[in-house]
């Protein structure tokens, strides 16, 4: 199989790269990250010029409807840039509203660069169960009334529109009674709360009070958004695992580069076996997440619900064991070092380890991934 990048997709990793080498180094981002506002409007300005906040809209409304490949390969520089601005929470709130074919004009909005989007999804109890939902939505007239809060909504304090699951039926973790709304994050009675992660992005606490919503923000149907939060949820893992090889890949080459310089006894410590040894085992694992990686790449736009499951559940596994192997041993090789605020190692350690928490832990998707119909028949046979 060809797992070769076409033109368009190499072009589009070009220009991120030379982007982040020449205006978004290490100091920049670490200016970025002590500013009040923890994220640059040049820097989404750039992104925006540079076509990343159009590729994964579709053209109907001015993007470029860049597949999960095409993602991979932006979200995989993005990782090796360790950029904070808040691209991800953008693009997986756009996929809400193209799985829907809804709302329309915010998707142009979205691919133009105007508007920065985020999903309040998680809750206080939820942990990686997005469909445990307290957060309720009942009818008022025409609209509905939100009451809930959400937790930890990564850029929820940048982003100009929300997109917030509630639960207008059903049982607290039942699949069908969701009801999805996008919002404006200024509507009364939407109190936002922003606060620093460990690995420099922002996130918010959401809480909503009596907040009216009207019809027309509802995505898709009343009671019949667990379809669309499921493909969201899986869409938004595979950009994560992408995001997380790059780091790693980065990280990986910084460790091998300190190995080289470093001198202990008078000759560079990765001359020693023993070193060399974790350096191996930490390729081994790089190399087993990429695969892993470029599967789910390929199978989030399978018709096939349970076969893109499958994929995406199984890469987010293996990527979060990598993604804690390699941040270790990356840490481990530098020293004392590696756990300084000056040195990136530090940096892309947390931002790994944040990653593999969001959207679902090893634990949770290997439970995921067993639970899918007919794993329990191939094991017995």
């Amino acid at each position: 199989m060809d797992f070769n990048f076409n033109p368009d997709q190499t072009q589009f990793a070009d220009a991120l790269k030379r982007w982040i080498a020449r205006d978004y180094g290490f100091e920049a981002r670490r200016a970025i990250i002590r500013s009040e506002a923890g994220t640059s409007d040049a820097a989404w300005a750039t992104l925006a010029e540079l076509g990343m906040t159009a590729l994964p809209v579709p053209e109907e409304q001015g993007g470029f409807a860049g597949t999960a490949v095409d993602m991979f390969v932006v979200m995989q520089e993005l990782g090796r840039g360790l950029v904070v601005e808040p691209y991800f929470a953008t693009v997986l709130g756009a996929e809400f509203l193209r799985l829907a074919g809804t709302h329309g004009e915010l998707l142009e909005r979205v691919a133009s660069g105007e508007l920065k989007l985020a999903c309040a999804l998680g809750e206080r109890q939820s942990r990686h169960d997005m469909f445990d939902i307290a957060t309720r939505a009942e009818q008022s007239g025409d609209g509905w009334l939100l009451n809930g809060e959400k937790k930890v909504v990564i850029h929820g304090a940048q982003a100009g529109m929300l997109v917030v699951s509630a639960r207008s039926g059903g049982g607290q973790r039942d699949a069908d009674g969701v009801s999805l709304f996008v919002m404006p994050a200024s509507t009364p009675g939407i109190t936002i709360t922003d606060c620093h992660t460990l690995d420099g992005l922002r996130a918010a606490d959401v809480r909503f009070e009596n907040v009216a919503a009207p019809a027309g923000s509802l995505i898709g149907a009343a009671g019949a958004g667990g379809e669309i939060l499921d493909a969201a949820l899986d869409y938004g893992a595979g950009l994560l695992c992408f995001e997380a090889l790059g780091a790693m890949e980065a990280l990986f080459q910084a460790t091998l580069e300190y190995l080289k310089t470093r001198q202990q006894f008078g000759a560079p410590i990765g001359k020693f076996q023993a070193l060399q040894h974790r350096m191996a085992d930490m390729y081994i694992h790089l190399e087993q997440a990429r695969s892993m990686a470029l599967l789910a790449a390929v199978k989030l736009g399978s018709a096939d619900t349970g076969e893109r499951r499958r994929a995406v559940s199984a890469a987010k596994y293996r990527i979060n064991q990598a993604a804690r192997f390699v941040g270790q041993q990356a840490v481990q090789l530098h020293g004392g070092m590696g756990v300084t605020d000056e040195l990136p190692a530090s940096h892309y350690f947390k931002r790994l380890a944040m990653i593999e928490l969001t959207l679902g832990d090893a634990d949770h998707h290997l439970a995921r991934f067993i639970a899918q119909p007919g794993f329990a028949q191939a094991e017995a046979a």
